[in-house]
């Protein structure tokens, strides 16, 4: 399976990723990946994936946000999960796209797990023109993510007042970069990242009715419906929607990976046609 490793240029650090070639005789189109918090190109699904969506004749980008794992520095200015922002993130995924559009594929399948499946819909509602969208455990998104997510032991846990409280106090003293601890998943965070999660991250089931292409939307039985609402997706879509529960699956498809891939693969093969 060919692979490029590639360094999509942006106004900062560029995003590091690996474009893999379709076999012969050519691509029929594209998919772009995006991956969930805490995550990377090579890892999950992003890692998975590329050879089943290559064995349907898409050439796959897996890329890095530059919120990709949770601390990372290139050079001795830190970035990653920790630090991440919507606003970055939604512009780090049209860089990628338009590296795909410039080579040549202006319209390609969009594939996001977790928070990437939230990021996901939201481009995909930008962009009208994506002929599938598979969201693999989207969550919720909006202001009432860090709420549910804390109740369910991740993030902020039972202390959310608190760090909520002492996130503010941060960023209206200018120390929006400093790390503050997390009792819950992913354990540490920058005052500014948690303020932009309590503010600023889009809805999934209010972007659900501006996206009209088919979506195929995965979510394992041991994850939290509320916080991975496929059937209010489906309820609200403005196109098809094809819901699969998977059994004794949890949030990382642990051991489910062949599985999950399958049926990625099967649903965009007969999808696209």
């Amino acid at each position: 399976m060919p692979a490029e490793l590639v360094a999509i240029p942006t106004p900062g650090t560029p995003l590091d990723g690996l474009f893999y070639e379709a076999p012969p005789p050519g691509p029929r189109g594209a998919a772009l990946l995006m991956h969930g918090n805490g995550m990377n190109f090579y890892y999950g699904a992003s890692g998975f994936l590329p050879p089943h969506l290559t064995g349907i004749g898409l050439a796959t980008l897996a890329f890095n946000r530059h919120g990709h794992d949770t601390v990372s520095a290139r050079t001795r200015v830190a970035e990653g999960n920790a630090y991440q922002t919507t606003a970055e993130a939604i512009q780090d995924n049209e860089l990628a796209a338009g590296w795909l559009r410039e080579r040549g594929f202006a319209a390609p399948v969009v594939i996001g797990h977790s928070n990437g499946g939230m990021l996901a819909a939201e481009h995909v509602a930008r962009h009208p023109e994506t002929p599938a969208l598979v969201l693999l455990s989207a969550h919720m998104g909006g202001t009432g993510m860090l709420r549910r997510g804390s109740e369910l032991g991740l993030l902020a846990a039972d202390r959310l007042e608190e760090l909520s409280q002492q996130a503010h106090a941060l960023v209206d003293a200018g120390r929006a970069d400093e790390l503050m601890l997390l009792p819950g998943w992913f354990y540490v965070i920058t005052a500014g990242s948690f303020v932009d999660l309590e503010r600023n991250l889009p809805v999934l089931v209010d972007n659900a009715a501006r996206i009209s292409c088919p979506v195929l939307y995965l979510r394992g039985d041991q994850e939290d419906p509320e916080m991975y609402p496929a059937e209010r997706f489906a309820e609200a879509a403005g196109g098809p929607v094809d819901v699969r529960i998977l059994r004794d699956c949890d949030h990382f498809y642990t051991g489910h990976e062949a599985e999950v891939a399958r049926i990625v693969s099967a649903w965009l093969d007969e999808t696209l046609g």
